[in-house]
Order: structure tokens, then C-alpha cells, then sequence
């Protein structure tokens, strides 16, 4: 649905036009007999005015139209939208002239504006179709070497994806006839308090006034400022324009403004440098600081350990010393304790040398007679006796038995009674004592609390075997848990004479003197 033809005698008709651009009145060529002949620019095929229900002129191809013919694919958007732009410029005082290509073939505009002069072009190019980012920056550069500004239109109700691409605008068409067209995007102004560009609404045959009169010219967004916000439907969206139609003060607003940005980052950078540079200052003082304190702990602690090693150096000495003094005083002590072990043979060497085997021998069966006749008992006369030193060296006579109790000591050396603890615990109650038990001189059991008895000695006279008695020169001294027994040399002792036998009343005392041989 082109709204040019060519005349074979006019050349190029344009319906927009009141005289059709060539003198001629619309009643001319419409429904006239014979058809005035009238081809299309584009592909040369015939074409007859029309006229639509809404009073639009326009050119229609005859049957038979060939289907790559671009004018005739055009849709009635596309075709609204032209005549809106045609009437927008012809409103602001230039000339508009649709459908106008080039003539070596390499652009054909839509809407084509020149000034009145001539000096001046602008073309007007309606976009309704796909198209690449490439091939609308391509069709751009063509119209700009060839000296024409271009402004490209979409009436789309999404952004196209070129608008930020290219000179262009997003227009809303009118809800009623009466209302105009309304520039809604790609057109913008920049807010210099905020810092930030901002979308500016127009009616169509304004923006065109102002681009056509230089007022408003394409200008890039720095990068700072590509993100824009808007307000859709009551929500809040984030757009990206890197190209506007804006005005020379907006340009400029935007110059001062990015080279003020400019000095604040600079005087920021360079506050921040010296900042940077006072924290370098006091990092390197606090690591000098710190590494003085390191170097001072350092000496503290080699002073400290070298003090801890000298008091751990004295205390080894010291203890060393007491190691050394205490060694000494166990070498003294062990040396003493082997003298007195010594002294203590020799002496009791010297106690049991006094008596002759015989005499022994009669002192073993004395025991062993008075054991049986005192307390009921068979004692063993072992045939090697031994005489233990814990028992004063004397000789230990066990009862006969499972048990095998220890009976008493026969002659323990008188002299080392006392430092000898097994004979020393020899002691027991005797009959009729208020705290006797059974180890009384009745029976061979322990006394509860052991007590040394203050009764009469009982004397018992160890018989001559071979060589006549035995002459008493030292005590003996038998002993029995329980009981000890004295035997002192032949006297009178509580009315018996030495070979005499105690009376049922008659006590026993706990140490018994046994003669020896001269």
C-alpha cells in the first residue's frame, strides 16, 4: 500500500500531498476514465488511487502484484505511522517526502525531511519488523555518509533492542483520533542534582520540531549513567540506555557533571592515598613497635631461662650434695650396722662358746622335759640348731604340730635382747592376771595386750649327763610366745629347792637362766 507513484508525464506523486506534489487535484487521478497510468517506484507495477473507510489516500497494486515488492509487504501500522511522521514535519515548517530512495539504491526512507533552503536533510525511518543490531547500524552509517541525520521508530509496545543501538525513539499511539502520538522512550533529560538521566515524555510533532531544529540531537550516555530507573504500572524497573535524544544543555549537564565526578573521585583517590599512606605509616610503626617488643621479650625471656638454668644448675648441685651427704650418711650408717652386726656375732660367739656340746645338749633336753611338764607340749630340738640374729641369737624351739607355734628361744644372748624385736614381743600374762588369755604359762596361745610378768623365777637344774651338772655362770633364757622363762643358778625359791617342782599355786616368771659351763 505505497503512498507514492510515478507519473509518466508528473514524475512522483505523493497522496499525502494536496496536489500531489505535482499539480494535480486528487479528483484526477481517482476513478477517472481512463485510468490515469501510474506505476509503483519500487517494483513498476501498476497502481490506482484508493481511498480508505478513514478518508486515507494511498496506491494500490493491481492483481497480479509480484510478492518481493517491499512498499506493498508494508503493514497498516507501518504505513500509519509514516503519515504521522510526514505531518509531524510538514507541522514544524520543512519539507516531507515519503518513501524517497537514494539514488544509487543504497537507502530508500521512509519519511524524508529538507529543510527550506535545502541545506538540510533528515530521515525518518519507521521500524516495525525484526531486524539485527548489525543491519540497523549498518542502514544508519549509509544515511550518515551521505550527510542525513536519521531518526528510527518504533510504535512497539515492548523497547526494541536497538533503541540504545541507534538515534531512535519508542512512540505510543493515540487511544482516540483526536489525541496525538506520544514520545515515550528514547528520549530523556539529565538530572544534574541526581546525578542521572532521566526519561522524558513528548507528543510526537514536538520531538520532531526540536530534532529538526537541532534542539534535541543523539548523544551517547557515558557509563556511569547507563543505568536508568522507571516507573511502569506502578513498578519500579531498571533500564540500560547508552543513546539518547536529550538536549544541549543536557549534554552539557552531563559533561560538568561526570567532570565534576571526575574531581571528587580524584580528591577521594588522593584522600584515600594519603590515608593509605598514614595507615602504611602506622602499620610500620606498630611492626617496629611490635618487633622492639618482640626483641624485648626475647631478652627478658633469655634472662629469665638464664636464671631458671642457673637455680635448676644450684638445685642439681644442691641435690647432688644431699645425694652425696645422704650416700655418705647410708655408707656410714651400713658401716656401722655391719659393725654392730659384727660385734654382735662376735658376742654371740662368745655367749653360746661358754657352753660345751654336752652342756648343750643336756640345756635342749631340759627344755624339752619342762615344755612337757609345764604346759603339755612336744617341742623339736632341731638336729643343727641355727640362732637367728632377730632372736638375739638364740635358738628358736617350735612345737610339734600342723601349725608348728613357735615354742620359745632357747639362750638368746642377753646383751642384744634388746635390739632384737622378735624376742622383745615375747612376752604374755600369767595365770590369774586380770588381762591374761590364752597365752598364759597354762597353754601356748598369744596374749590380748602382752605384759611382763612379776611372779617368783621357777629354777630348773639341768642334770649332768657325763661330766657332772652344769654349773649356772650366765642366764638362760627360754622363751615362748606367751611365756619367758628365767633359770638361775640352784637356790631356794619360794620354799623348792632347784631340782624341785613348782606348786599348783606357784607362778612362773617370763624369763627363765639356764647355767653354763666354766
Amino acid at each position: 500500500m505505497p503512498f507514492t507513484a510515478l507519473h509518466p508525464d508528473l514524475g512522483r506523486l505523493d497522496a499525502t500531498l494536496p496536489n500531489l506534489g505535482g499539480g494535480l487535484d486528487w479528483s484526477q487521478v481517482h476513478k477517472v476514465r481512463p485510468r490515469v497510468p501510474l506505476v509503483c517506484p519500487e517494483c513498476a507495477w501498476n497502481l490506482h488511487p484508493k481511498v480508505s473507510r478513514y478518508g486515507v489516500r494511498f496506491f494500490c497494486h493491481d492483481p497480479g502484484r509480484p510478492p518481493s515488492c517491499e512498499m506493498s509487504n508494508e503493514s497498516w501500522e507501518h504505513h500509519m505511522l509514516k503519515l504521522e511522521m510526514a505531518a509531524a514535519i510538514r507541522a514544524a515548517g520543512w519539507y516531507a517526502t515519503l518513501e524517497v530512495p537514494a539514488e544509487d539504491g543504497s537507502w530508500r526512507a521512509d519519511v524524508m525531511a529538507s529543510s527550506v533552503d535545502g541545506a538540510h536533510r533528515m530521515a525518518g525511518e519507521a521500524q516495525l519488523s525484526p531486524i539485527t543490531l548489525d543491519d540497523i547500524a549498518a542502514r544508519t552509517d549509509r544515511y550518515v555518509d551521505d550527510g542525513i541525520r536519521v531518526c528510527w521508530v518504533s510504535s512497539h509496545e515492548r523497547p526494541p533492542q536497538w533503541i540504545s543501538t541507534v538515534p531512535a525513539v519508542r512512540v505510543c499511539p493515540p487511544g482516540e483520533r483526536e489525541q496525538s502520538w506520544i514520545v515515550d522512550d528514547g528520549l530523556a533529560g539529565f538530572d544534574f542534582a541526581a546525578g542521572r538521566w532521566v526519561f522524558r515524555e513528548a507528543p510526537l510533532s514536538e520531538f520532531v520540531r526540536w530534532a529538526l531544529h537541532g534542539q534535541l540531537v543523539p548523544v551517547l550516555s557515558l557509563p556511569r549513567y547507563r543505568r536508568v530507573d522507571r516507573v511502569v504500572d506502578g513498578k519500579q524497573w531498571r533500564f540500560r540506555r547508552s543513546l539518547w535524544w536529550t538536549s544541549l544543555q543536557s549534554v552539557d549537564d552531563q559533561e560538568k557533571h561526570e567532570a565534576m565526578r571526575q574531581r571528587q573521585e580524584a580528591a577521594k583517590a588522593e584522600r584515600e592515598a594519603r590515608q593509605k599512606k598514614r595507615e602504611e605509616q602506622e602499620q610500620a610503626r606498630k611492626a617496629e613497635e611490635a618487633e622492639r617488643q618482640r626483641k624485648q621479650r626475647e631478652e627478658e625471656s633469655r634472662v629469665h631461662w638464664e636464671k631458671v638454668h642457673r637455680q635448676w644448675a644450684e638445685e642439681a648441685a644442691h641435690r647432688a650434695r644431699e645425694r652425696a651427704q645422704e650416700d655418705a650418711r647410708l655408707a656410714q650408717e651400713q658401716a656401722e650396722r655391719e659393725e654392730r652386726e659384727r660385734q654382735a656375732l662376735a658376742t654371740a660367739r662368745t655367749w653360746w662358746g661358754q657352753l660345751s656340746p654336752q652342756q648343750r645338749t643336756e640345756l635342749f633336753t631340759a627344755v624339752t622335759e619342762y615344755a612337757w611338764r609345764e604346759s603339755n607340749l612336744r617341742v623339736e630340738i632341731p638336729e643343727k640348731p641355727t640362732t637367728p640374729s632377730e632372736y638375739a641369737y638364740g635358738v628358736p624351739v617350735y612345737a610339734l604340730g600342723k601349725q608348728r607355734p613357735l615354742y620359745g628361744v632357747v639362750r638368746p644372748c642377753p646383751s642384744l635382747v634388746a635390739s632384737s624385736p622378735h624376742v622383745a614381743r615375747l612376752r604374755a600374762k600369767l595365770p590369774g592376771s586380770p588381762r591374761a588369755g590364752r597365752g598364759d604359762a597354762g597353754g601356748p596361745g598369744y596374749g590380748p595386750r602382752p605384759a611382763r610378768a612379776r611372779a617368783t623365777d621357777h629354777v630348773l637344774k639341768a642334770k649332768s649327763v657325763s661330766d657332772g651338772p652344769v654349773e649356772p655362770t650366765g642366764p638362760h633364757i627360754l622363751s615362748r610366745p606367751g611365756i619367758r622363762f628365767t633359770v638361775r643358778p640352784p637356790r631356794s625359791c619360794c620354799g623348792r629347792t632347784a631340782g624341785g617342782e613348782a606348786g599348783a599355786s606357784s607362778t612362773v616368771r617370763t624369763s627363765m637362766h639356764w647355767p653354763a659351763s666354766g
